[in-house]
């Protein structure tokens, strides 16, 4: 019934229980799962995942935020976008959040080398095409530009995909939308301070929409401040559903489909 678009279920805190995951999963009707790649390190795990579960796929791609691992080459993506259940590209991105805090008071020129990333996988992603996951936090409007600056004069080869975890401006999410992307909610949606959020989520069209819940990590509500699990999904689904005036289950019906179209190697793994 339900999908889980984003999580990453390699990390430590969840692939030490996933038989437990799994049978949470299953017990709250979250049928499928896409395992998220965020270093090059990590994919060997994460495909492994996707192997051994014939409910689970998996991306390739390196984290806007993670240094110090190996940089991928168009090449690295392009050999492992080519195995057996990867579906995606990324998650990639840029990520400014928090500059003087959390990246040693460097400044947005500094951070170079993330866009050079981003720029390596959509390269990759059309080269393939594979859609992206992509990763923006306080960084939209270079995240935006550098898409339309890759794709320009050959929209044909546009590389699609999805702005996973959403937590930008319904200007952001439009624009987003007009270059064909598909919008992903995550259990922020449900916080007490995310009416912004929420109302971007009624604006978005139910064809274009996508629920995760990027675990471990953003626990919706009543679990918030605890370890999120796929199981969790489906709270995202009845926060949109309630904010959309809808029926659950349309929400997952139409998220489930939406997956489908938007990977749609799922249907030849």
């Amino acid at each position: 019934m339900f999908t889980d678009s984003h999580c990453h279920l390699s990390f430590p805190e969840l692939a030490a229980q996933l038989p437990a995951i799994r049978e949470a999963m299953a017990q709250a009707q979250v049928e499928r799962a896409l395992c998220i790649c965020t270093t090059l390190e990590e994919f060997s795990d994460v495909h492994a995942l996707a192997l051994a579960h014939d409910n689970f796929w998996c991306s390739v791609g390196v984290h806007p935020d993670n240094e110090g691992v190996q940089e991928p080459s168009v090449q690295d993506l392009l050999t492992r976008a080519a195995l057996p259940r990867v579906v995606a590209i990324g998650e990639t991105g840029l990520d400014y959040y928090g500059m003087e805090d959390r990246k040693g008071g460097r400044s947005i020129a500094d951070l170079g080398w993330q866009r050079e990333r981003f720029r390596t996988h959509i390269r990759a992603a059309r080269a393939c095409g594979l859609p992206l996951v992509i990763h923006t936090r306080s960084a939209s409007d270079d995240t935006l530009a550098i898409l339309r600056e890759e794709s320009q004069g050959e929209a044909a080869h546009r590389a699609g995909g999805v702005f996973h975890c959403f937590t930008e401006s319904q200007a952001v999410a439009r624009a987003a939308l007009d270059m064909g992307f598909y919008i992903s909610f995550s259990g922020i949606i449900t916080f007490k301070n995310a009416q912004d959020l929420r109302d971007v989520a009624a604006f978005v069209p139910l064809d274009r929409l996508l629920i995760e819940t990027d675990s471990p990590y953003l626990a919706p509500v009543p679990f918030r401040g605890k370890t999120n699990s796929p199981a969790y999904v489906p709270y995202v689904a009845q926060q949109i559903a309630q904010v959309r005036g809808i029926a659950v289950e349309a929400v997952a019906e139409a998220t489930s489909h939406n997956f489908d179209q938007l990977f749609a190697r799922v249907a030849a793994c």
